[in-house]
């Protein structure tokens, strides 16, 4: 170190200046440079990942040169979704300097850091085939069942378009797929996957045109932005905790979201025991199918139904004002008049209920009930169902619940702006549902760890 004396005006200046040098050698832990309350920390404290090598055991020889660790593997891509790095290479990169990631990983200076590309053999190999990741977010998900800090009682549910890597001029016909597939490894390995028709997978969505980049994409907008490649993200969350007990990648139709919403309670359901009291949603959950799988259930919906926009803004009557009659199988208009049972549209998913030109031609209420020379009743097939949602509407319970589905929306936010998953860096179905897994699962990893660090500090009550 030396020091430099200035004179300005008759004044001194003491400057130090530092010299740069480098010694031969350094007494340095690792151990010692991460703080006691450091998110790695506090996650390496709480929460074991050991159970990844006993899941991926059987996938390796028992013979030739060791592997690297795939626990070692798992932590550093975790790292990259808790720190919003997207990108295996830049992770590996970082995973040089950040001395907190190189202790959560235990890799010391005089040990090699994988390469980036050993997370794509595996991806394809072991981690595929043993569904590691989907072990992962259960896991987390259990822990936090068992530490108390999930209730499993109230929970939302909620789907996020997440832009595809793909653009949408990749686009063909789907006629012209073939033909790509002898030029295009992307589409050959599609066209085979589909020839094979595994039951365990969804259907595909046939589409008029599809990705030659991502042939699982679905072209599709939401929340009136133009229209793009991508997928949906799902999340089932528990209102209280805003911890995510579902997560499921589908493709980016509305139809999909309630088949997804259905499999995520069933399997959340599955894992404490016993079903929810409540589920939120927004009207896009609130079919008459939804509805009334729900009811079966005995859960309670909150959420708005699904009515036509003409329903909603006609001043005709509606459903609501006409009484079933069970013993004849019919309704009473507010007239007192009997409308007969016509038949059931399958297209629709109604039962017609229809009037006679004599009772509806002379009724002094026509102008009120209909414009056509008679009356046409359709009633949905779970009408119970959507009736009981619109009577839950106007409950101070509904209310509440909707504020609370907030949180499902601050979470997508916390996706897409912190975790950086606006747009998708891996292609295809199956793998995109990995990226929505591990995203998910560190998610609700900074809100266990939290929480256990929480209760840890809460002062023990005083013993008289």
């Amino acid at each position: 170190m030396l020091c430099v004396i200035f004179i300005v005006g008759g004044r001194l200046i003491m400057m130090g200046q530092h010299d740069r040098s480098e010694a031969l050698f350094y007494y340095f832990r690792l151990e010692d440079q991460v703080p006691e309350n450091h998110l790695l920390r506090l996650i390496d404290k709480h929460i074991s990942l050991a159970f990844v090598r006993e899941k991926l055991k059987e996938s390796y020889s028992d013979t030739g040169r060791p592997s690297i660790d795939p626990e070692l593997l798992l932590r550093i891509l975790l790292i990259g979704y808790l720190y919003g790095i997207t990108s295996e290479r830049k992770l590996i990169e970082e995973l040089r300097m950040h001395l907190a990631w190189r202790w959560f990983t235990g890799l010391g200076f005089d040990q090699e850091i994988p390469h980036h590309s050993t997370f794509s053999k595996n991806r394809h190999g072991r981690f595929q085939e043993s569904k590691v990741f989907e072990q992962l977010f259960e896991e987390i998900v259990a822990r936090c069942l068992e530490a108390g800090l999930v209730q499993g009682d109230n929970l939302s549910v909620d789907g996020s378009f997440i832009e595809a890597n793909a653009s949408k001029e990749s686009r063909i016909p789907r006629e012209q797929m073939a033909e790509a597939a002898k030029v295009n490894r992307n589409v050959r390995q599609y066209l085979a996957e589909l020839e094979e028709q595994n039951p365990a997978e969804e259907p595909v969505h046939e589409q008029d045109q599809v990705s030659t980049t991502d042939p699982d994409s679905t072209y599709a907008t939401k929340g009136g932005t133009p229209a793009r490649l991508g997928y949906y993200d799902n999340y089932l969350v528990d209102n209280q905790s805003c911890v995510i007990v579902g997560v499921q990648g589908t493709a980016a139709r509305m139809s999909q979201e309630t088949v997804a919403a259905q499999d995520m309670i069933a399997r959340f359901a599955q894992w404490q025991g016993r079903e929810p009291v409540s589920v939120v949603a927004d009207a896009t959950y609130g079919n008459g199918e939804f509805l009334q799988w729900l009811m079966e259930r005995g859960i309670t919906p909150y959420m708005r139904t699904r009515d036509s926009a003409l329903r909603k803004n006609s001043l005709l009557y509606g459903p609501e004002r006409f009484t079933y009659l069970p013993e004849s199988n019919s309704y009473r208009c507010p007239a007192g008049e009997q409308l007969n049972y016509g038949g059931h549209s399958t297209r629709n998913r109604t039962h017609v209920y229809i009037g006679t030109r004599k009772r509806c031609g002379t009724c002094s209420q026509k102008a009120q009930c209909t414009t056509s020379p008679i009356k046409y009743l359709a009633i949905h097939v779970h009408e119970a169902a959507r009736q009981r949602a619109r009577d839950l509407v106007n409950t101070a319970a509904f209310v509440d619940a909707q504020r609370k589905r907030k949180k499902v929306e601050a979470l997508f936010a916390e996706l897409k702006n912190q975790i950086g998953l606006r747009r998708l860096r891996l292609r295809r179905l199956k793998f995109v549902r990995e990226q929505f897994l591990l995203a998910a699962a560190a998610q609700n990893i900074k809100r266990l760890v939290r929480f256990l660090s929480q209760r840890q500090q809460e002062p023990l009550p005083a013993v008289c």
